[in-house]
C-alpha cells in the first residue's frame, strides 16, 4: 500500500510489489517483475505481507510523569472533565506528577510509552510539552523529547504546547505574557521545537490569547496547530486557519464555517478517538461536513495520561472506523499520508515511494480493511531507515 492514490484506489495498492532501498531511502517501487533486473546486495522476501509506510503519530503527550488512573474512576462514577479540573485534578495533576519526577525517571516511563507505538508500527510521532507550565519546566520537558529523538529509531516531532492550562493561582495576563515574551523564544532560538501549539477551550485559553501566541510563533518562525472544538465550539478552528495551521485536532464540536475556513487553508483535521472514547462523549466529529468540503482527515493517539490512555495505535484505526465512521481506507490514510501532512513531512514520510525515508511497517494480513478491523493489531516488522527496528516488549 503506498498512499499515493489513483483512480479509484486511495492506497495506492501494488500487489506482487518490491520496494527498493538504499542508504535509508526508497529508490524504486513497483511490481517484481518490474524490478528484476534491479541489482540487489541483500533481498528480503516478505512472504505476501502487507506493507505500509510507517505509521505517524501526529498527536501524542508522551512526556509526562505518574498516571491519572483514579480519574478514570472518578469518571465512571459521573465527574465530568470540567469538574475534576476545577478540583485540581486534569491537567495539573499530571503537571505535579511531572514536576516531581526526575529526568531519569521522565526518560524512563516515556520510553517504555514510546517502545509501545514503535511496536504498533509507528516510525515518526510527535510529542507535545504542556506539563510543565512555567518556561523552565517546559524547556525540561522539551529536552527530555530531544534525549528521545537522538537515542530511538524514531522520528520524533517536538511541539511546544506553549498554552495547555493555566497554573492555580497565577494571574492570567501576566502567564500569558511570560509564555509569549520568554517561553517561546527560548524554544524556537534552542531549535527545541517544530510547532507551537495551544488548548483554546472555555476551561483553557481564548481565541484572543491562542492568536497572541500564533502571531508570536509565526515571528518565531514556527508553524502552528490548536487543540480546537474539543468540548465547545470557540471558533477554534476558524483561528487556526486564519493562522495557516497545519493542523486542528479533536473537532467534535466543529461548524460549517470552520470546516470551509480549514478547506480553504489546507489545515489538516486530526481526529482523535482516544480522548472520545475515554471521556466518553457523545458528539462526534461531524465526518461528512469534513468530506463535503474536501478537508484532510488524520487519525492520532493522542497518548496522554487523562483522557487517551493509548499505545496501541492501530487500535486507533479501529475506533476512528467505529466510533466516527471512517472508512477503512480513510483511516489508514490518516495515519500515513494525511498524519504526515499534519506534521509537515509530506515530502519525507506518509507514502511509499521514491526519495522518501524508508520507513515502513510489515502486516500479515488477508486485506488491507483489517487495519481498521482488529482490536490492536500489530505488525510483524517496523522497518525505520531501511533497517529492522522493532523493539521487543
Amino acid at each position: 500500500m503506498t498512499m499515493v492514490p489513483a483512480p479509484g484506489d486511495p492506497l495506492g495498492l501494488i500487489r506482487n510489489a518490491a520496494i527498493g532501498i538504499q542508504d535509508g531511502r526508497i529508490v524504486r517501487v513497483g511490481r517484481r517483475t518490474e524490478l528484476a533486473g534491479t541489482r540487489a546486495t541483500e533481498v528480503v522476501p516478505l512472504g505476501g505481507a502487507f506493507v505500509t509506510p510507517g505509521l505517524v503519530d501526529c498527536h501524542t503527550h508522551l512526556v509526562f510523569g505518574g498516571t491519572r488512573a483514579a480519574e478514570h474512576a472518578q469518571r465512571r462514577a459521573g465527574a465530568s472533565y470540567e469538574e475534576i479540573a476545577a478540583a485540581g485534578g486534569g491537567i495539573a495533576s499530571t503537571v505535579r506528577a511531572t514536576a516531581a519526577a526526575s529526568v531519569t525517571a521522565l526518560l524512563a516511563q516515556s520510553r517504555t510509552r514510546l517502545h509501545a507505538l514503535m511496536r504498533g508500527g509507528v516510525t515518526t510521532v510527535e510529542i507535545k510539552s504542556g506539563y510543565g507550565l512555567d518556561p523552565a519546566s517546559e524547556l525540561r520537558l522539551l529536552n527530555v523529547i530531544r534525549t528521545l529523538a537522538r537515542s530511538e529509531p524514531v522520528r520524533i516531532e517536538p511541539t511546544l504546547l506553549a498554552l495547555h492550562a493555566l497554573p492555580p493561582g497565577a494571574d492570567r495576563e501576566a502567564f500569558v505574557e511570560r509564555v509569549i515574551e520568554d517561553l517561546l523564544p527560548t524554544a524556537a532560538r534552542l531549535g527545541l521545537a517544530t510547532s507551537v501549539d495551544a488548548f483554546c477551550e472555555g476551561i483553557a485559553f481564548t481565541p484572543e490569547e491562542t492568536a497572541r501566541l500564533f502571531e508570536a510563533a509565526a515571528a518565531a518562525g514556527l508553524p502552528v496547530r490548536l487543540h480546537a472544538e474539543q468540548l465547545s465550539n470557540s471558533n477554534g478552528a476558524a483561528l487556526a486557519a486564519h493562522h495557516r495551521a497545519l493542523s486542528a485536532d479533536h473537532l467534535e464540536h466543529l461548524d460549517e464555517a470552520g470546516a470551509r475556513a480549514m478547506a480553504e487553508s489546507g489545515t489538516v483535521a486530526v481526529l482523535l478517538p482516544g480522548a472520545f472514547y475515554t471521556l466518553r462523549e457523545t458528539r462526534v466529529p461531524p465526518v461528512d461536513l469534513l468530506r463535503r468540503h474536501g478537508v484532510r482527515i488524520a487519525v492520532a493517539s493522542d497518548c496522554n495520561p487523562g483522557t487517551s490512555p493509548s499505545l496501541v495505535p492501530q487500535l486507533a484505526m479501529n475506533m476512528a472506523c467505529n466510533l466516527f465512521g471512517l472508512s477503512p481506507e480513510e483511516a489508514i490514510v490518516g495515519m500515513t499520508r494525511n498524519a504526515a501532512l499534519a506534521l509537515g513531512l509530506e515530502q519525507e514520510v506518509g507514502t511509499v515511494e521514491p526519495g522518501k525515508a524508508a520507513d515502513l511497517a510489515v502486516w500479515r494480513i488477508a486485506e488491507p480493511a483489517e487495519l481498521g478491523y482488529w482490536l490492536g493489531l500489530l505488525p510483524e516488522r517496523r522497518i525505520f531507515g531501511g533497517q529492522d527496528s522493532l523493539p521487543q516488549p
